[in-house]
């Protein structure tokens, strides 16, 4: 994409940032045209997918594609509204925002729920551990406590675990990310299962922390990450079942944004190595 154009979209982010966050609590907006604002439901802090800097500005990975999604394609203003990922959808249901970008996993249970955009995302549910922890490979997990973030995936897939190891697993689920992350460093859990990019992000500002190594479900895939994994996932935009048109419009947005090279230089500032 034209590199002035990045430019100018984190410019106004950074802009925006500041001057949404004084004027409404809770909400951070952008935006292009007039008409109606669509309201975006987000549990944040959840870096690097949505969260804050140092002064205060709302950025992301979410953050830019909706800027490039809906200002820059269907030249409409937005707002991001914080919200408990635990009660999202239901939110979502009860009219408080019009879509939900929030790292979202697209599984069974939430489309019975929800509509969602084609995916823009592939994850991994993973293990981060204390550096020199005794757990070596899955099967070391039994017996052992694992911190999760409640209603996500990650709390799934460690449900999942405690499962096959007939009921040896003790979960501890936080109303964010950054509590369980905060429980790992206090010794207070043994391991965190969580989406593979917000724990290596974690990771790399935290060197007594690793990813727990070894082969997992993506074991064959070229794009697998170097360790192991419990499951592949697809992140999308989630809509009420109502709302097939928007819906239709945002994955045109999606896919021309992919087609014209923005994708790939919000995904590379994020993502790139």
């Amino acid at each position: 994409m034209d590199e002035n154009r990045a430019v100018n979209r984190r410019q106004y982010l950074t802009a925006v940032g500041a001057s949404g966050l004084a004027a409404t609590a809770g909400c951070i907006g952008g935006g292009g045209g007039g008409g109606e604002t669509i309201t975006i439901g987000s549990d944040i802090p959840y870096a690097p997918f949505e969260y804050r800097n140092e002064a205060g500005d709302l950025i992301g990975f979410d953050v830019e594609i909706a800027e490039a999604v809906f200002a820059e394609q269907l030249d409409m203003d937005y707002e991001f509204q914080e919200t408990s990922f635990d009660g999202i959808i239901a939110s979502l249901n009860n009219a408080n925002f019009r879509v939900i970008m929030s790292a979202m996993t697209i599984n069974e249970s939430r489309a019975e729920r929800v509509d969602f955009s084609d995916p823009y995302f592939t994850a991994y549910q993973t293990v981060l551990l204390l550096e020199g922890s005794d757990i070596g490979s899955r099967e070391d997990l039994q017996g052992t406590s694992v911190g999760v973030q409640r209603g996500t995936t990650g709390e799934a897939a460690a449900e999942d675990l405690q499962e096959d190891f007939g009921g040896d697993l003790q979960i501890e689920s936080y109303d964010q990310i950054n509590g369980a992350f905060d429980a790992l460093l206090n010794n207070q859990v043994d391991a965190v299962i969580n989406d593979n990019t917000v724990s290596a992000s974690f990771a790399a500002e935290n060197e007594e922390v690793v990813f727990l190594e070894g082969d997992g479900v993506a074991a064959d895939r070229d794009d697998a990450p170097p360790y192991l994994t419990l499951t592949i996932e697809e992140y999308g935009i989630a809509f009420r079942q109502d709302d097939d048109d928007f819906r239709e419009e945002v994955n045109g947005a999606l896919a021309t944004i992919r087609e014209n090279g923005t994708y790939e230089e919000i995904y590379n500032e994020y993502f790139d190595g």
